[in-house]
């Protein structure tokens, strides 16, 4: 099925908001999900935005998006980091997470960027052997870490408290 693909606008962060939502579920994390329609409007369009994002619609609902900013590497320079590829569950295996993949890559292709990185759960084969298809390089020695505003709180809090 041949999407539309396009740079998403301010008005289409309720859609990317429920794009989000619906990837929690799937991710077996509902309820998680903090961040806001009008967050996303400021972070992603605002004065400074912090994310760039491709939809795709169909019949002009958008049921599909790859979100993604820079980074910088110490090894390798400028790289993009893909935060989520969220096709929705009645939308799935119509090629169009494929082109929004694409749309990606061909987007840090015309940037000049040395890597490309994101994250894929150990569980979801279907993405792993969908990215392994395309050259992906799935890293099986690496570890994800991350700390959540309440553990850099309580952490910060310690480190104050010893001072």
């Amino acid at each position: 099925m041949k999407a539309t693909i396009r740079k998403a606008k301010k008005s289409d962060a309720a859609s990317i908001h429920t794009l989000i939502e619906e990837l929690a579920v799937f991710e077996k994390a509902a309820g998680e999900v903090i961040v806001s329609v009008s967050q996303i409007e400021k972070d992603g369009f605002g004065a400074t935005p912090l994310f760039e994002c491709f939809v795709a619609e169909v019949n002009e609902e958008v049921v599909g998006m790859a979100l993604f900013y820079p980074r910088y590497s110490t090894w390798k320079g400028a790289t993009f980091h893909l935060e989520d590829l969220i096709v929705t569950k009645k939308m799935k295996s119509k090629g169009i997470g494929t082109q929004l993949y694409n749309a990606f890559l061909i987007q840090a292709h015309q940037r000049g960027v040395a890597r490309v990185e994101w994250a894929v759960l150990d569980w979801n084969i279907p993405a792993i052997s969908f990215y392994k298809k395309s050259g992906a390089v799935v890293l099986e020695d690496w570890r994800t870490v991350q700390m959540d505003k309440k553990i850099i709180d309580k952490y910060i809090s310690i480190i104050k408290s010893s001072e």
